[in-house]
């Protein structure tokens, strides 16, 4: 079953919703980046992508280490299970119905097609 009321869940989509923190966890998938070179690709602050960085830490899609001033940012792609166990709920329910509409129209196709005619028998 699926829960529709989790902090979690919420966290991870709410943090999935900006194009800029998809874009900071797609560059993190290769290798962890520290904050500067992660901020880099992008036209904001270096504040601005501190605050990006702390939504994703807060659902849990990144750690951060600390050593000295580095910040070194690493992706942890566990939370995101729960978002697509979520999305895979709803895939099941419209399978099912285009399965159902699937159905439906070609049964719909097959009564539409022409009877080939009955031969009449032959009397002898």
């Amino acid at each position: 079953m699926v829960e529709y009321e989790t902090p979690q869940l919420d966290a991870v989509f709410r943090a999935l919703a900006d194009p800029t923190r998809r874009a900071m966890l797609a560059a993190l998938s290769s290798q962890p980046l520290p904050v500067g070179e992660l901020a880099a690709p992008f036209d904001i602050s270096l504040a601005a992508a501190s605050k990006h960085i702390q939504v994703l830490e807060r659902a849990g899609l990144i750690q951060r280490t600390i050593t000295g001033r580095t910040h070194l940012c690493q992706l942890n792609a566990a939370p995101m299970h729960a978002g697509l166990e979520w999305i895979r709920h709803y895939e099941r329910f419209w399978q099912q119905r285009v399965d159902v509409l699937e159905a439906l129209l070609k049964a719909e196709d097959k009564a539409r097609q022409p009877r080939a005619p009955r031969n009449p028998r032959r009397k002898p």
